[in-house]
This record gives C-alpha cells, structure tokens and sequence, in this order.
C-alpha cells in the first residue's frame, strides 16, 4: 500500500517542494496589494500621531519648564518683598522707639518744668501771704500795744507816727532775738 501511494503521487503531480506558480503570484500580488496600502495610508497615519505626541510631549516640557522658571522668579520676588518687609517693620520700630523716648524725655522736661514753675508760684504765693500776714500782724500787733500801754499809763496813745514807731521798733528787737536764738 506504500507503495500505491508513492507512485499516484509521483505521476500527475509536481514536486511537494515546489510551490504552486499560480498560488506565488496571488500571494505576491496580495501582499503587494497589502504593502501598497500600509505604506501609502497607514504608516503616515502613525507618523502624524507620533509626531503630534511628541511635539506635544516637548511643548509640555518647554510649558513645565516656563512655568517652573516662572514660579522660581515668584519665590524670588517674594522672598525679596518679605525681606524689605522686614525690613522696614525693623526700620519702623526703631523709629518708634526713638520717637517713643523721645516723647517721653519730652514730657519728663515738661513734667519737671511745670514742677518748677509750680513750685516757684506756690513760693512767691506763700512768700505774699506771710507778708500780708505780717503787716497785718504788725498793724494788729501795734493797735493792741497802744491800747495796752495806753491802758498801762493810763491815758491813750493818740500820736500815731510814734506808736508806729515804738511798735516797729518793738518788732525789729524781737525779730532779731529769733533770728539770733535760730543760729
């Protein structure tokens, strides 16, 4: 039976190893057909998408890149003004201390001139009264020694000029026993 099928295969038909001329040229025509249609229309098409993705990829880049320089330039510039702010809060307060010192040696001055000027009135004051109390003293003083004397004697003192007189006479004597007995 081997034998039967070597020989039916070996009479009418070709080589097994050689492939059929009509089958090669469909096949080729095809994958011509095939190669044809993948070049002219697909291949461009992933070209276009490939060269869309990575001009896109390359512009984020460039935009991340601005953006990033941009930011770094903020922080900068913010970093600066916080600086300045500083600063001149530092510069203000130095101000205001001085300022604030300066106020209050203003006031102490002005405090210990009102003081002065105070006590320099309650002085002149308190001199003017005990001078009005002396003379009104004195007068008081030089009336009731005149009526006492003039009751000692008897008779009333009636000359004025001497009265005063012996009362302003009486008084410098006893003016300066105090001042000696003060010594």
């Amino acid at each position: 039976m081997n034998q039967l099928i070597i020989s039916a295969a070996t009479e009418g038909a070709t080589s097994p190893l050689m492939p059929n001329v009509w089958e090669m040229g469909v096949v080729l025509v095809g994958f011509a057909v095939l190669m044809y249609i993948v070049v002219k229309f697909i291949v461009p098409m992933f070209e276009k998408t490939f060269a869309e993705r990575a001009e896109a990829i390359e512009g984020g880049i460039a935009k991340a890149e601005k953006a990033q320089a941009e930011a770094s330039a903020a922080l900068e510039e913010y970093k600066q003004q916080l600086n300045d702010a500083r600063a001149e809060a530092n510069r203000i307060r130095e101000e205001a201390r001085a300022e604030g010192a300066q106020i209050l040696a203003d006031l102490k001055e002005k405090a210990a001139a009102e003081s002065a000027r105070i006590t320099a009135q309650a002085h002149v004051q308190i001199e003017s009264e005990r001078q009005a109390a002396v003379v009104s003293l004195r007068s008081e003083v030089g009336t009731l020694a005149t009526t006492l004397a003039g009751r000692i004697v008897g008779e009333a003192l009636t000359d004025d000029e001497r009265s005063a007189r012996v009362v302003d006479r009486f008084l410098a004597d006893l003016e300066n026993q105090n001042a000696g007995a003060a010594q």
